[in-house]
Formats: structure tokens, sequence, C-alpha cells
């Protein structure tokens, strides 16, 4: 699934090439998620002003309106001087005169939808939820260290929430979580001052390093160019049971928690 660093390397591979771009038709495939909100129509002729992202979601604003676009479980986004053939699994252009938006999504789990302004509706319920931007200056330490103690939940559950910090998928929480020295299991609000400030930083610099990197492509990532991340080949336990450490050189562990894998050293992560 894309994560807020795939999301963010997107937005930025495409949101100064399009920003004051005029939309000359909308093209709606099969049913995403949720309705568009408004006739296709209805946008023919906004002017896209800039290309903004919340958490996983990516705010396209026009001169009337915003839309916001998620990319689900697979999906991702194309942007290009003219469309090629639709395939099977393109749910969505925006033809601008600057080029063609395009959304791709095998499992459609994706959505495209447009709302009169951030605050309302869907857009605010959609947005609501979300915690702290990580990597916003305003992502407070003791403020994040206060919304822990108030979570009995394992500290790796409450980072894939995204009600306390967005856009912490798992990779990212396992490295984070390694790089802080904490076992994924522990209890969210038995972290001390100092262990929360230790992944606090953690997260903010795994984060920043995955957008600098291009991302994680696993499988079929690639942002709005076509062109593929990197930070899979940067991971210290994500994927890697079974392998040494490249601290200790115990061999990583695999465990589940929540339906999802959790990778961690036993020595390095002891508490």
């Amino acid at each position: 699934m894309p994560e807020l660093p795939e999301v963010e390397v997107t937005r930025r591979s495409f949101a100064e090439r399009i920003r004051g771009a005029r939309v000359q038709s909308v093209r709606m495939g099969k049913p995403l998620r949720w309705p568009l909100g408004v006739p296709p129509q209805a946008l023919v002729g906004r002017v896209i002003q800039a290309v903004r992202r919340r958490g996983k979601y990516l705010l396209v604003d026009l001169d009337e309106g915003v839309l916001l676009l998620h990319l689900g479980m697979s999906g991702r986004l194309l942007f290009v001087p003219s469309a090629p053939p639709v395939g099977p699994h393109d749910h969505f252009d925006l033809t601008t005169d600057r080029g063609v938006l395009r959304l791709h999504d095998p499992r459609r789990f994706g959505a495209v939808v447009w709302a009169r302004g951030e605050g309302a509706e869907p857009a605010r319920k959609l947005l609501a939820g979300l915690g702290a931007e990580p990597l916003d200056e305003g992502f407070d330490a003791a403020a994040f260290h206060a919304a822990l103690k108030k979570r009995h939940a394992p500290i790796k559950q409450v980072l894939l929430a995204g009600d306390v910090v967005v856009g912490v998928g798992n990779i990212y929480a396992s490295e984070a979580l390694f790089m802080a020295r904490i076992r994924p299991t522990v209890r969210a609000d038995r972290l001390s001052r100092e262990r929360a400030d230790r992944l606090h930083a953690a997260v903010r610099a795994v984060l920043a390093r995955a957008v600098e990197r291009g991302g994680t492509t696993l499988r079929d990532f690639a942002n709005a160019m076509g062109e593929t991340g990197h930070f899979q080949l940067d991971v210290a336990v994500y994927g890697r049971a079974g392998q040494a450490c490249v601290v200790c050189a115990t061999p990583i562990r695999l465990l589940r928690q929540g339906q999802r894998s959790t990778f961690f050293c036993p020595v390095c992560q002891r508490s």
C-alpha cells in the first residue's frame, strides 16, 4: 500500500507541472471506493491552483473546490503529456492543457472525491481523524509523548492507526522502532519521555530518508513520472527475518501484529 513517503514522492513528481493547468475533460472508469460527488462535466474549465498532501490524501486545489485523491491499496498516478490507451485498471483521467493525470488502480480501493473546500463534506469527514504530520515542524515531541500516554495498545499498532501521527505505515513503523531501539510490542503508554523522543526523531528520520530515496518499491509503486523508489535497499529489519541484524548480527525475528508482519531485532530492541 502506498504510504506517506510514496504519496509525497508522487505529489512532488507532478505538482509543479500541473499547477496553473486548466481542466479540459474528465473521464470516469469503473466505480472507485466513493463517488466523485459532482458531475464530471462540472470540473471542466476549473484551474488547478496547487497540489498538497494531508496524510495519504493528495489535495488538488481548484479555483473552485478541491479534489481529494487516495491511492488505496495498489493505486498510482501517472501524469503524461497525452493519455495512452485506456487499460482495464485506469479509472480516472483528468485531462488538462498541460497533460493528463491518470489514476491506475487494479484493486479499486482508491478514490477521487470533490468537495467545496477542505472544511466541507466529505473532505472534512475524511481528514478529521488524521494525526500530526510527521515531516512538519508542528510535529512536537512533547505532544507526541502526551498522545502516546493515552494509548494502551502496542506501540507498533498505535503508529499504524494514524490518529497520533499519520503516514507511518508497516515498513516505516518497523524501521523507526528499530532505529529508536524500542520493541514493537511494548505498550505505548509505558514509553518514557526519553524513549518517546527517540521514536519521534526516528519517525522523522525514516520518513525523510524514504522520501529522499523516492519511496519504497516492493512490487509496483512508481511516481507520476514512472520512476520507482529505492528505500527498500536501505531497510534494516523489514523483510529480513532470519538475516543478521546490521548492528549486532542477531537474526531478525518476525511476528504478527493485527494481521501485519512486524520485523525486529530481539537484542537491539530488547524492551
